[in-house]
Parts: structure tokens; C-alpha cells; sequence
């Protein structure tokens, strides 16, 4: 019934809003575009290493957007309306208890204050500038550090107010965000509890409780860790590797291409919400149980700054050497107080002759030797971009199930060919992974580095000009010291996981002939 609901009112008024929009200016450009994206996937050591004996699990996942843009010389308006879900999610006949999967992926406006190529401005002191302000995507240079993650059904994107200047060339944009869960009404102070939280949580006793004010709860009842020392929360958000959204962020990137080379550097503050381990008590008819968690309503923020320099230099009548060299630092202080120092190394040469290219790259990103008696924190945390355009499509490292603590170090291998209609790809991929810094085992001896080797064949082919379709084929061999590295009994984990996808991927322009 609330579907019927849905397509009743949304269609007609969004029908409305471009009849409105196309009136308003004949010189104005209006579009409107959909997506449905199904992916069917096959898992079975996906993310993490799977306990010998475990069976493979099988899912198809669907995003549906809708996305509209008008395009004048005085604004640019867009917006998109996303429903993420899986197939039989969702019973054949819902309730309203059921809740609304139905969300605001972007909406966002990006008003236009100077531009010295539109002649309708009477003055323009600037070649462009504009100021963007909305619900939007944050994504610069390869989506290493910043990107939209449009690998998962969900995506990523900030609510952000964004001034952007290009000057003879430069290219300046200046980005501010700030997260906030209440509207002030009765509300003391300005504290940030940085996850979606369910409503009930069960306690240490297994007692049904409502969950308590600011406060991310553990995942097991009896608040005991079951990682490494380390408190494992529900639903933990945050960024690429870490578990904790941010409360506010600031950052200015800059940019300049001189001749066939590309330079840009990136300055990156983001501040999260202090917290204290805390508990709660709950009493259920005999039962006294306690509810542990984060909670969140402390004073002051911890404040982490990101910093580095990205250059692609290419070379060639078409491109055909493309070079990569990139280095960024991190430092202040971690989500957890910690003083912070790390850095990540990024290198990458793409030679492409012809139809064929070939890659080889090495990524460095610190951790922490488990040797050291140092306090200062030396994981790098890659922020908000796309992990799985990097680090294996297996999604072992800075994306599903966080990053090792002991770092990454990745030499990878890929080979490429593209058909003359560019409607055929294939890829096969390849990635060593090795830890950065030593870890130990359960006697206290330093662990292997090597961590296994992942192959990627991914296929994709064009059916028309709106329809793709997407194949996958991943395997990892994996060795012992991936268990430690992913804080797995030793002894207990199957080091051949595989994983398979195919995704069919739609995405008309409904206002084309």
C-alpha cells in the first residue's frame, strides 16, 4: 500500500517539477536521468576470511535513483532520489513499521557568482566562481582520499557547503561540513552521536531494552571485546578503515595542470566527537543486566589533519604513459584521543600502446608495529574515498572490515583490454598484500608478513547506450597471517575464499528522444 502511496504523489510531482523548470527559461538546460542498478552476488570469503565449515552465502541487491539537473548561467540545481534494498527484504505486502528506505542521496545547488565565458554576466572579475551548497558528493583526483564510493548500493556523500574558484587555470575549492543529530529544541549544548541507532538493543543478561540516550552500544551483550582488547560496537559508521563519522570537516584542494601534468594537493581537518566507555543499567523482573557502549555527550572534539601532494604527469601524442606519485601525511589526533602521526605512499605507471594496457603500482599506508611501545597512533586512515577501486575488489583492506593494524603494502599488476567501440572490457588484476609493520601471534613472535595474493577478472560489455553489464570473479590465497591481520583464531579460517558478481546496470535519459 505505501508503494501505491509513493508512486502516486512522487511521480505525478516530479513530472510537475520539470514542466515548472521548463518554462522558467528557454536558454536554462533541464535533464532528467534514472538508474537501476541489480547486482547478484556470490560470497564466500567476502570482506573477511570465513571460518572453516561456514557455507557460502548468495543475495541480490538493487539501487533506483532518480536524478534531476537544470543547468542555467546563473544556477545549477540537482537533485537524486535514491532506494537501496535487497531483493525480499521487504515482505510481499508491507507496513508502515516496516520504515522508509527511501532517501535523499543528493540535493544541492550550486549558485554561480562569476563566470567570464557566460556573456549574460554584465561583470566577472573571476573566471568562475560559485558556491555549492547541499547534500552532495565529495570526489577529486583518482577518489583515492575523497570519492563517492559508487561501488556500494548506497554511495557516499556529505551535507556540505562547498566554495569552488578556477583562476587562469587554478582550481580552488574550499569545503565545509558540519553533523549535528538534533535540532536544538531542549537540547543542551551541541554533541554529535556519529551512528544510526536502533531503537531496542539487549542488554548483558539478553533483556530487550530501549537504547540509551547518546550511546553506540557494544555488538555482545556481556560488553566484553571480541577484537584484539578493542571494543567491537553496533553499526559503527565512519570512514574507509575506522568506526566513527565525523562531527565537522574543513578542507581546501588545489589544483593545477601545466602542460600534460596534473598537480593537486589537498589539506583535510575532521574533528570527532569526544567519549567515555560507559554502561547502563537495566533491571528486567530478576534480571539486572547493563547496556555498555561509546557515550557521546562529552565536551570537545578530537581534531585529525590529512596533507599531501598528488602528480600526474602523462606523456605522449595520446597519453599513452601515464605516471602517478603521491604522498600524504596524517597527524594531530585519532577518533580516540591518540596522538597521530602516519603517512601513505602511492606510485603507479599505466602504459597503453594500444587496445591493451598495462599497470603496475605500489601502495604504502603505515600502521603500528606491535613491538613498539610507542602511544602515538601510525595507522593511516584513507578517509572518504573509493577502497574499492585500490586495494582488491574483495574488499579485505579499508573498506568492509577495516584496515590491519599493522598497515598495508601492495604492489599490484593489471592488464586491460578495451574493445575499438569501447563497448567490450576485461581486466585481470592482481595484488600482493603484505603487512607494512610487524604484528605477533598468540606466542608473542612476530607473524609472517605476507598476507596472501588476490586475483581480480572483472568483464563488462555494453548492451546499448543506456545498458551495461557487469561480470566478476575474485580469489584470494591467502596465508595464516591473514587470520592475525584480520583478528581470526588462528588455526580456524578458510585461506581460499572467493567471490563472484554480476550486475546488470540501467540508466536512461528520460527527457531524450
Amino acid at each position: 500500500m505505501y508503494k501505491n502511496v509513493l508512486n502516486q504523489y512522487t511521480i505525478p510531482a516530479i513530472a510537475f517539477i520539470i514542466v515548472c523548470f521548463s518554462s522558467l527559461n528557454a536558454n536554462a538546460q533541464l535533464s532528467f536521468s534514472g538508474q537501476l542498478r541489480t547486482r547478484g552476488e556470490l560470497r564466500d570469503g567476502y570482506g573477511t576470511l570465513q571460518t572453516i565449515g561456514y557455507k557460502d552465502a548468495a543475495f541480490i541487491s538493487q539501487r533506483t535513483r532518480l536524478t534531476l539537473d537544470y543547468k542555467s548561467s546563473k544556477l545549477i540545481f540537482h537533485t537524486t532520489i535514491q532506494d537501496v534494498r535487497l531483493w525480499g527484504q521487504d515482505a510481499s505486502t508491507t507496513s508502515i513499521t516496516d520504515g522508509n528506505k527511501l532517501e535523499v542521496h543528493e540535493a544541492w545547488a550550486e549558485i554561480i557568482l562569476s563566470n567570464k565565458k557566460d556573456t549574460s554576466f554584465k561583470s566577472s572579475p573571476l573566471d568562475y566562481f560559485a558556491v555549492k551548497v547541499g547534500r552532495q558528493e565529495l570526489a577529486y583526483d583518482d577518489e583515492r582520499l575523497l570519492g563517492n564510493l559508487d561501488w556500494l548500493q548506497q554511495g557516499r556523500r556529505h551535507d556540505a557547503i562547498v566554495f569552488k574558484l578556477l583562476q587562469k587555470g587554478w582550481q580552488f575549492d574550499l569545503g565545509v561540513a558540519f553533523n549535528q543529530n538534533s535540532d536544538a529544541i531542549n537540547y543542551n549544548g551541541t554533541y554529535y552521536t556519529p551512528a544510526n541507532i536502533p531503537a531496542t538493543v539487549k542488554d548483558s543478561k539478553g533483556n530487550l531494552v530501549n537504547t540509551p540516550a547518546n550511546i553506540i552500544p557494544l555488538i555482545n551483550s556481556a560488553g566484553i571485546s571480541a577484537k584484539n582488547g578493542s571494543p567491537v560496537y553496533l553499526n559503527p559508521p565512519g570512514s574507509n578503515a575506522a568506526t566513527q563519522n565525523y562531527k565537522a570537516l574543513e578542507y581546501l584542494y588545489v589544483a593545477k595542470k601545466i602542460n600534460k601534468t596534473k598537480i593537486s594537493g589537498l589539506f583535510l581537518a575532521d574533528q570527532f566527537s569526544k567519549y567515555i566507555l560507559d554502561s547502563v543499567k537495566n533491571t528486567s523482573g530478576t534480571d539486572v543486566g547493563y547496556v555498555y557502549g561509546k557515550r557521546f555527550n562529552q565536551t570537545g572534539v578530537n581534531t585529525r589533519y590529512t596533507t599531501g601532494l598528488l602528480i600526474n604527469p602523462a606523456f605522449g601524442d595520446k597519453n599513452q604513459l601515464a605516471l602517478t606519485g603521491g604522498f600524504y601525511y596524517q597527524g594531530g589526533h585519532d577518533r580516540d584521543g591518540l596522538e597521530l602521526s602516519a603517512y601513505m605512499i602511492t606510485t603507479s605507471v599505466v602504459y597503453k600502446p594500444n587496445q591493451l594496457s598495462y599497470t603496475a603500482g605500489w601502495d604504502y599506508l603505515s600502521g603500528n608495529d606491535a613491538f613498539s611501545t610507542s602511544k602515538t597512533d601510525r595507522r593511516f586512515d584513507p578517509l572518504y574515498g573509493t577502497p574499492h577501486k585500490f586495494w582488491g575488489y574483495m574488499d579485505y583492506f579499508y573498506a568492509v572490515s577495516g584496515s590491519p593494524t599493522g598497515g598495508l603494502s601492495n604492489p599490484y599488476l593489471k592488464v586491460k583490454y578495451t574493445s575499438s567501440n569501447s563497448r567490450f572490457t576485461t581486466e585481470l588484476a592482481n595484488h600482493y598484500f603484505m603487512l607494512a609493520q610487524n604484528q605477533k601471534d598468540i606466542n608473542g613472535q612476530a607473524v609472517s608478513k605476507y598476507l596472501g595474493t588476490e586475483f581480480d577478472l572483472t568483464t563488462g560489455y555494453k548492451l546499448n547506450k543506456f545498458t551495461g553489464i557487469d561480470l566478476g570473479l575474485s580469489y584470494m590465497a591467502a596465508t595464516r597471517s591473514m587470520e592475525y591481520a584480520k583478528n581470526i583464531t588462528p588455526g580456524t579460517a578458510n585461506l581460499k575464499p572467493v567471490w563472484a558478481y554480476l550486475q546488470i546496470n540501467i540508466k536512461p535519459e528520460f527527457l531524450n528522444k
